[in-house]
């Protein structure tokens, strides 16, 4: 049984953060052999992808949307920074999705005034819902590279008629038996190809830093039925 918990009718209180941990245990990655222990590494604070901060290319794309009311899912959010960021903006139907309960109880208590409805602890590929929006940062580069072809088709499925898909993919080989897993643009469209058309995919113009030049930005939107 896929144990998906968002804090539905219930009034927010600390101890029931902690219950909610325990529901990790229960969870079932389905057919998705796990590459990390992602609840082992939040707790030892082991999360060196982290930057600690809403990426620019994202924060950049962000800020040029006009309306707050999109209804947007960022799985595999872990720390939450991006969510955090749109809250801050006054976007009102931000999700954050991840398979570890730390990270999420954690950006519960930094962000006191988020809707704990709009967070869940559950597989991505069981969340059933509808966006208007999915957001990439980190989450595809630490599956389980078998199954990027299926990402790309369970984001699909969970956008609405010319919903859209922004994130940022690395542009370079990194590792192979461990994440974060690198590729290629030619390789990434393989996946995206059949569900997605291009509004831009090219190399990231503002990437921070330690990034630059190592990573693309992905703009695509849902292709018609």
């Amino acid at each position: 049984m896929i144990i998906s918990h968002s804090w539905s009718n219930h009034k927010y209180q600390k101890t029931e953060i902690i219950d909610f941990s325990a529901c990790y245990n229960q969870i079932q990655l389905l057919d998705m052999e796990p590459v990390a222990n992602w609840e082992e590494q939040y707790q030892q604070n082991d999360d060196r992808w982290d930057i600690g901060k809403v990426s620019t290319p994202l924060k950049e794309y962000f800020d040029q949307l006009i309306n707050k009311n999109l209804k947007i899912l960022i799985p595999g959010g872990g720390n939450g920074h991006e969510a955090t960021y749109l809250h801050q903006q006054g976007f009102t139907q931000v999700y954050l999705l991840d398979v570890a309960p730390t990270p999420l109880k954690q950006f519960a208590e930094r962000n006191p005034n988020f809707d704990k409805q709009h967070l869940h602890l559950e597989n991505f590929f069981d969340h059933d819902s509808s966006y208007d929006l999915v957001v990439e940062q980190t989450f595809f580069c630490a599956i389980n590279p078998t199954h990027r072809k299926a990402y790309a088709r369970k984001v699909s499925n969970l956008l609405n008629p010319n919903g859209k898909l922004v994130g940022l993919l690395w542009s370079v080989d990194l590792n192979t038996d461990h994440p974060p897993y690198g590729g290629s643009k030619s390789e990434y469209r393989a996946y995206f190809d059949e569900y997605f058309s291009y509004l831009y995919f090219d190399n990231a113009r503002n990437s921070i830093k330690p990034r630059a030049n190592r990573e693309l930005f992905l703009l695509a939107q849902k292709q018609a039925i």
